[in-house]
């Protein structure tokens, strides 16, 4: 996870299984993995993940509120 001004980006990276199916993975956010059949589909999944993640954590206190950046970055 790199920090950038208010915020910070997440790199995303991706598999291909043998059976075709994409896996898109955020290793900043342990569990944060998603499948698709596409690699857009991956993407997509693994995005939503990240940020229902952020705002749990968010409403648990476990991040410091305020102004919040966040972009993906495929690798």
């Amino acid at each position: 996870m790199r920090k950038v001004p208010n915020g910070f980006s997440l790199s995303i990276a991706y598999m291909r299984e043998e059976d075709g199916r994409w896996l898109a993975d955020i290793a900043a956010l342990p569990g944060v993995t998603a499948y698709g059949r596409s690699k857009k589909q991956a993407t997509a999944a693994v995005q939503a993940l990240a940020l229902r993640l952020i705002a749990d954590r968010l409403e648990h206190g476990e991040a410091v509120p305020g102004p919040m950046s966040v972009s993906f970055i495929a690798a």
